[in-house]
């Protein structure tokens, strides 16, 4: 919360400085923003990367399934044995407890570490096309709309962002 209001303020002073240099020298400053929350989910590239996550996720669910009957399977068989017969097969099931838990570990690590290095490339695509159609467009300054109390919706460019990130691929 700290960081955001750390930010705004930021943000704030810099649009005042913008503001108070325009007077300063009359050169008008062109501004514009981005919904970039809308440009990440629109993103093709974003739809596509989540529709893959979700599919590791599905074929990850049915390993870890099949551990977790396995664990049953062991632990309903050790449950008609005699004591001697549970005290002997409880490593066995402990073992595999072990392995299941190191598999949902393994897993979640991936899968997290797949994300963020996905989250990172996308945003990179996302700013260097902000960048781009900035320079281009000839504006001074480009928005996050997240930092914006209001903003006229003739400076909102975010439908041009996605068409051009949707197209470039």
């Amino acid at each position: 919360m700290a960081r955001r209001s750390f930010v705004a303020l930021v943000a704030f002073l810099a649009l005042g400085l913008l503001v108070f240099a325009n007077h300063a020298d009359a050169k008008e400053v062109k501004v514009g923003f981005v919904d970039l929350a809308k440009v990440f989910d629109q993103y093709s590239k974003t739809v596509e990367f989540e529709k893959s996550l979700e599919e590791k996720g599905k074929s990850k669910e049915a390993e870890r399934n099949k551990l977790v009957e396995e664990v049953r399977k062991m632990q309903d068989e050790a449950a008609v044995l005699s004591e001697d017969a549970k005290a002997k097969k409880q490593p066995a099931i402990d073992e595999k407890i072990k392995a299941l838990r190191e598999f949902n570990r393994v897993t979640q690590d991936e899968l997290i570490k797949e994300r963020n290095e996905k989250v990172s490339e996308i945003l990179a695509d996302i700013q260097k096309v902000v960048e781009a159609y900035s320079k281009q467009e000839t504006f001074d300054v480009m928005l996050n709309s997240r930092m914006l109390l209001y903003g006229n919706e003739q400076l909102d460019v975010t439908e041009e962002i996605l068409k051009r990130l949707n197209t470039k691929q």
